[in-house]
């Protein structure tokens, strides 16, 4: 799902940290080269590849723990895939290009177009409901804020053939429990709750608005919090919209609970109704502690036709963290039979920003090597390499030290590495074919045969987790 709504994210610094190089011409003259990435775009160093790497086994482990299967599809993209004329910002926003045939060719800037295309390539022969994620990299020419990058990552889930709120409720299931997962508490992270259908009852049916400007005009309401509400009010007029409707939106938009919303759509009205059933079945799942009616939601993409959510920090300092909902109407807009669907998208750099300012980012070790094989000297390098191959047969991450170092680089070495063992091969035990093997956790040595490393290996407790740093 897209993450402008669904939020938008990233490990990583922000992008543009590096200083310049000086390069030196042949004819002597100097030459400064800026080493920066692309505005708005990451280097991913050794650390923050393993932050990414971290993050993304979350992800993965959570749709797993809720069944869903792994999906992905091309960053390149034919433009009319995300050429809509709701005046949405992703349409101004697109990186394009022209291949060498004049094909029009564009950067994905979410994942929900590529999702559909491929749901419709095979609609006759899938066996639905069908739950699909995946975690694309994502590009929009846009401003970049904290938390908000020109290219990003971001976690897709999406549900395909359910009809009812079930798809909503099994979502931001995942979304808490993945929340839940990485250290985060209803206290700091909440979601807020919202239906498009109370703004077609309102716009459509109370207030007479034109439906075929409804979508546009859910793209402006969008903007509510981007822009001032009166250049916000300006464009709803020129929309159709009286002043006294705006009113009547701008009054509605500010209510906080459902009897209030029942009062201005009525007690029959459909969307009070299916907010209802989704605090219920939020009560269900046990995160009803985590929700919040909020009218304002108003995802800027219009082919959302139902309930619309987004995860936000309760402290106010970021944007939107996470964001979807329903898009029952996505396949006709591409010629295709409609499908109901529901997703979100969850944004890297945006999570990531959450924990550091939580106190909640973990400690990671840059590998998972466990062991580092040292040798003390160059005539027992042949020896150490033979040492570490059998430790790497037996399933053992190792790293053998290269070049020629002192035992203390070596113990120094292996910390940064995360290892929990140093595999000294030192002339006296070689020669009577042994390693010296100190744990680093306990500090407990002990002569191992090298012929028996594979063995040895096989005896030891398992330690999936390389130590932190």
């Amino acid at each position: 799902m897209d993450q402008e709504q669904k939020s938008q994210s990233a490990g990583g610094g922000e992008g543009r940290t590096s200083a310049a190089v000086t390069q030196v011409k042949s004819e002597g003259k100097q030459q400064a080269m800026d080493l920066n990435p692309p505005r708005g775009t990451r280097d991913f160093y050794p650390e923050d590849m393993a932050l990414r790497s971290w993050l993304f086994g979350r992800w993965r482990e959570t749709a797993r723990l809720y069944g869903f299967e792994e999906y992905d599809a091309p960053v390149l993209e034919s433009e009319e895939l995300y050429v809509r004329k709701a005046g949405e910002d992703v349409t101004q926003q697109l990186y394009s290009m022209e291949d060498r045939s004049g094909r029009k060719l564009a950067l994905r800037p979410e994942m929900t177009p590529s999702l559909a295309r491929m749901v419709l390539a095979r609609q006759g022969s899938l066996a639905l409901p069908l739950k699909w994620y995946s975690i694309p990299q994502c590009w929009r020419y846009e401003r970049t804020t904290r938390g908000r990058r020109r290219e990003h990552y971001q976690w897709n889930l999406d549900v395909w053939g359910a009809q009812g709120l079930t798809a909503e409720a099994e979502l931001l299931g995942a979304a808490v429990g993945f929340m839940g997962n990485i250290g985060l508490t209803s206290e700091e992270v909440g979601v807020k709750v919202s239906t498009r259908s109370v703004l077609s009852e309102l716009l459509v049916d109370k207030l007479g608005l034109a439906p075929d400007r409804f979508a546009s005009t859910c793209v402006l309401i969008d903007k509510l919090d981007k822009l001032p509400q009166e250049e916000v009010r300006t464009a709803l007029e020129e929309q159709g919209l009286t002043p006294a409707d705006a009113d009547v939106l701008f009054s509605t938009l500010a209510l906080k609970d459902l009897d209030a919303l029942a009062k201005v759509l009525g007690d029959d009205s459909a969307a009070v109704r299916e907010l209802k059933e989704l605090f219920r079945l939020g009560t269900a799942y046990g995160y009803a502690d985590w929700l919040v009616l909020d009218l304002t939601v108003v995802p800027g993409l219009a082919y959302y036709t139902g309930v619309v959510f987004e995860g936000f920090d309760r402290s106010g300092e970021l944007r939107a963290i996470f964001g979807g909902g329903r898009y029952d109407k996505l396949l006709g807009s591409f010629g295709g039979e409609d499908l109901p669907a529901a997703g979100f998208g969850f944004g890297d750099a945006v999570i990531v920003e959450l924990l550091k300012m939580n106190g909640k980012l973990p400690a990671l070790a840059r590998t998972e090597v466990q062991a580092v094989v040292f040798p003390f000297d160059e005539d027992l390098r042949e020896t150490a390499m033979g040492a570490a191959a059998a430790l790497r047969g037996a399933g053992m991450a190792t790293d053998l030290v290269l070049d020629k170092k002192k035992t203390k680089w070596a113990f120094k070495h292996a910390e940064k590495l995360g290892a929990h063992y140093l595999v000294f091969i030192a002339p006296t035990e070689a020669a009577e074919g042994m390693a010296r093997v100190k744990d680093l956790d306990s500090g407990e040595e002990e002569n191992v045969p090298l012929a028996g490393l594979a063995e040895w290996v096989a005896a030891r407790p398992p330690r999936s987790e390389p130590k932190l740093e």
